[in-house]
C-alpha cells in the first residue's frame, strides 16, 4: 500500500511527525522540556524502571486486560464480528491510567514535587491523582465547569484521592479551557512541578511519550487477537479526542497492511461552529498548545469552540501522529453524533451487560455502521477505551426517559 512507503520512525529528533508537532512554547519552557526528554530517553532504557512499570502493569493496573468477543452484539447487528479491547476494565476505569503511572514514575525520580493535569470527562484527572497517591506526589487538577457538572462522580473520585480540583470558569468551560489554565499554572513554577498531560498532544516530547506508555495496549491485543482466533482483525476501530488511546491501539498495527483502521470523531450535534468537534474532518493545520496539529479554527488562527456529548472528546486540536496518519491515509477518521453515540451506549449496556464511557460509544457506534458493511466472515476490534461510571447520571437526567429510565 502507498501508506507503506511513507511510514517513517516516528517523531524525528525534533518531534515532527511529518509535518505536524515540534515545540512551541515560551523560551523559559525550552530547556525544561529537553530536560523532560532527555530524562525519559534515559528512564525507557533503564532495567529497574522497565521492571517497576511491568510490575505495576500487572499487579496495580491489571493488564493485561482481556479481547472480549461480543457475540449478543455480533447477532444483533447481522455483519462482521465484533470484539472489545477491555481498557475498562483497568485500575480507575480506562485507558488513562497506562500513561499517568509513567510520567508520575518520570516525575517523581526528576525530583518533582507536584504533578499538574487538565481533565475533561476526569478520568484522566482520576488516572492523574491515583498515580500521585501512589509515588506520594502531590496534585492539581483543571477541570472546566460544565464538565464538574457532566462528571460529577470523578470529580468527587479525585478528591477522595488527595488531588485539588481547580474549577476553571472561562469561556465555554471545557477541555480546553482547563488545558490553557493548568498550562498557566505550570508555568509559574516548571521545576518543582510536573505537567502529566493527558492525551498525544503538546509539545514534544509529551506526543511521543504518552503514546509509548499506551502502546501497551495494542501490544497485548495483537497477540490476543492471534490467540483467539489464528490471525489479526479486519479492522480496527477507537475514538478520538486528543487519540492516546487510539495511538495506544494503533501502534502495534500499523506495518500490518491487511488491517483498516478507523479513528471515530464527534460530530456532535451536526457541522456548524462550535456544535461539533470534528478536528481532523473539518479542521486544517495551526499550532495550539505548544504543537502543531489540525485544528478547528477561524480565520484568524484562533481555535473555535467545539461540542461533544463526551466531555474526553471535545477538543479543538488532536495529536500531531493522528495529522500525520491522516495525511499519509493510513487511518481513516470518521464521524458520528451525540445521538447515535447514545444509542450505542445503552444497545451495549442492555445487548453486553458493559456500560461504555460516552467517548467509548462513539467508537462502538461506528463500529456497529461498519459491522453491518461487511460479510460476517470479517473482523473489527474496538479499543472500549473506559467504563460509563462517571456519565450515567448526566445520560439519565438527559436521555433517560427515551430508554425507559424516568427521572
Amino acid at each position: 500500500m502507498e501508506y507503506s512507503r511513507k511510514l517513517k520512525p516516528s517523531p524525528d529528533l525534533n518531534g515532527y511527525f511529518g509535518e505536524y508537532g515540534g515545540v512551541f512554547v515560551p523560551d523559559q519552557l525550552k530547556d525544561i522540556l529537553v530536560e523532560i526528554n532527555n530524562s525519559y530517553l534515559e528512564l525507557r532504557q533503564d532495567p529497574g524502571f522497565i521492571e517497576e512499570l511491568s510490575s505495576l502493569r500487572r499487579d496495580y493496573i491489571g493488564r493485561p486486560s482481556p479481547v472480549y468477543f461480543a457475540s449478543n452484539l455480533t447477532t444483533e447487528i447481522r455483519g462482521a464480528g465484533i470484539y472489545l479491547k477491555r481498557e475498562d476494565l483497568n485500575h480507575t476505569g480506562a485507558h488513562k491510567i497506562n500513561h499517568c503511572i509513567g510520567e508520575a514514575l518520570l516525575a517523581k525520580r526528576m525530583g518533582k514535587k507536584k504533578l499538574i493535569a487538565e481533565t475533561g470527562a476526569g478520568q484522566h484527572g482520576v488516572a492523574l491523582a491515583t498515580a500521585a497517591a501512589l509515588t506520594g506526589l502531590e496534585c492539581e487538577i483543571y477541570m472546566g465547569t460544565v464538565d464538574i457538572a457532566k462528571e460529577h462522580p470523578n470529580v468527587t473520585r479525585m478528591k477522595i484521592l488527595g488531588a485539588s480540583v481547580v474549577p476553571v470558569e472561562d469561556g465555554l468551560g471545557t477541555l480546553k479551557e482547563a488545558v490553557d489554565a493548568a498550562f498557566m499554572a505550570y508555568l509559574k513554577d516548571p521545576r518543582t512541578q510536573f505537567y502529566a498531560i493527558g492525551s498525544v498532544v503538546g509539545p514534544h516530547p509529551f506526543p511521543m511519550m504518552v503514546r509509548d506508555f499506551q502502546q501497551i495496549v495494542g501490544e497485548e491485543a495483537i497477540g490476543q487477537f492471534r490467540e483467539q482466533t489464528g490471525t489479526v482483525p479486519d479492522n480496527l476501530v477507537a475514538c478520538v479526542g486528543g487519540g492516546s488511546n487510539a495511538i495506544g491501539l494503533f501502534s502495534a498495527f500499523l506495518d500490518e497492511p491487511g488491517v483498516d483502521i478507523y479513528g471515530v470523531e464527534p460530530a456532535g450535534r451536526g457541522f456548524k461552529d462550535g456544535d461539533h468537534a470534528a478536528t481532523l474532518t473539518l479542521g486544517k493545520p495551526g499550532i495550539i498548545h505548544g504543537f502543531r496539529c489540525y485544528l478547528l479554527q477561524n480565520a484568524d488562527g484562533e481555535p473555535l469552540p467545539v461540542h461533544s456529548v463526551a466531555s474526553g472528546l471535545d477538543y479543538p486540536g488532536v495529536g500531531p501522529q493522528h495529522s500525520y496518519l491522516k495525511d499519509i491515509g493510513r487511518v481513516r477518521y470518521e464521524t458520528v453524533t451525540d445521538t447515535e453515540a447514545i444509542e450505542s451506549f445503552f444497545r451495549l449496556s442492555r445487548l453486553e451487560g458493559i456500560i461504555p464511557a460516552l467517548e467509548s460509544a462513539h467508537a462502538m457506534a461506528f463500529a456497529e455502521l461498519l459491522a453491518k458493511a461487511l460479510p460476517s466472515s470479517r473482523t473489527i476490534l474496538v479499543n472500549l477505551s473506559g467504563r460509563g461510571d462517571k456519565d450515567i447520571d448526566y445520560v439519565v437526567e438527559n436521555y433517560g426517559e427515551r430508554f425507559g429510565i424516568p427521572n
